[in-house]
């Protein structure tokens, strides 16, 4: 079984060692074992999970809310997405709303 740093880990999926940390003290991740240095090792499984929450965390999720979908039914997970979807869908039109009336704005400017 390959195990990975804690370094291996942020490095790959693009967060910071506080990240993990704040994973772990949600109880949303554990390392999986420690050298003989004392340093924290990660399996391959761990790393995905780590990805996934980094991922549901650019969804706009926050971590005790990650912590009640991660591991539940693949429903209530799907359920979550769709909600959070359509939240991001309608944010999106908002925006695109605001950028139209800037544009138009600015226009006017000159």
């Amino acid at each position: 079984m390959e195990l990975l740093t804690l370094r291996e880990i942020c490095e790959s999926i693009g967060v910071s060692r506080r990240s993990i940390q704040c994973y772990e003290k949600a109880g949303l991740m554990r390392p999986t074992a420690r050298n003989k240095y004392g340093h924290l090792l990660y399996d391959v499984k761990a790393m995905h999970r780590a990805k996934l929450i980094k991922f549901m965390q650019d969804l706009g999720f926050r971590l005790r809310e990650i912590k009640e979908i991660i591991d539940a039914p693949k429903e209530v997970v799907k359920e979550a997405l769709e909600r959070r979807i359509k939240e991001l869908g309608e944010e999106a039109d908002r925006l695109e709303q605001i950028i139209k009336e800037a544009t138009e704005y600015m226009e006017t400017l000159g």
